[in-house]
């Protein structure tokens, strides 16, 4: 029981990681959360310019999904714990990004950490995920909409694939909190206000 906790707590603690700060202080930029949306994300460092710091931070962000999943699979194999505490590993590392400890609670949208977290739980739930976003995307240009509506199936893809009561309803909590992250996103999609991104000529 004491090893579940530890390895939770850890996961959060790496979900905590804000890479959109720490990459930004480390190149000698301005704090995400001071600019554009406020948001410690990639997109919102993109908005500086620096396009190599934002795809840091894309890497970051989901890397920390990666290593709070892959930590919970080897305390389970080492350990004997349950087989589903890398999903609930993986939902703590989230819960990090959002409400990060080291940040003042101040986190992002979790986008990023999200898709990490389920290519390390299960590489076809991570790439089913993916192409999702990446079809939503080619058809509407509206990342958030694409962001949510991957979250929103990702439950139905875990149990289709294997049909664990614990580990789709911890990734049923994932999407719940991707909708509560993106509820501005929501409130300007059905308003009509939500910006696409234009095609390239």
């Amino acid at each position: 029981m004491i090893e579940s906790i530890l390895t939770v707590l850890v996961a959060y603690l790496i979900g905590s990681l804000s890479f959109a700060v720490i990459l930004s202080k480390l190149f000698g930029m301005d704090d995400p959360r001071s600019y554009g949306s406020g948001n410690p994300g990639a997109t919102n460092v993109l908005r500086s310019g620096r396009k190599a710091v934002a795809a840091l931070t894309l890497l970051g962000d989901a890397l920390k999904g990666v290593a709070a999943v892959l930590l919970a699979k080897w305390a389970t194999t080492a350990y004997g714990l349950p087989d589903y505490l890398p999903a609930v590993a993986g939902l703590a590392a989230l819960l990090g990004h959002m409400w990060p400890v080291f940040f003042g609670f101040k986190g992002g949208k979790g986008v990023a950490t999200a898709l990490g977290l389920l290519l390390a739980l299960n590489l076809w739930l991570g790439l089913a995920c993916a192409a999702t976003w990446g079809l939503m995307f080619a058809a509407t240009r509206v990342s958030s909409l694409s962001a949510l509506v991957a979250a929103g199936v990702s439950p139905i893809y875990v149990w289709l694939l294997n049909g664990n009561a614990v580990e789709t309803a911890a990734i049923a909590g994932l999407a719940v909190l991707i909708f509560w992250r993106h509820k501005a996103n929501i409130a300007r999609l059905l308003s009509g206000e939500e910006a696409a991104f234009k095609k390239r000529a």
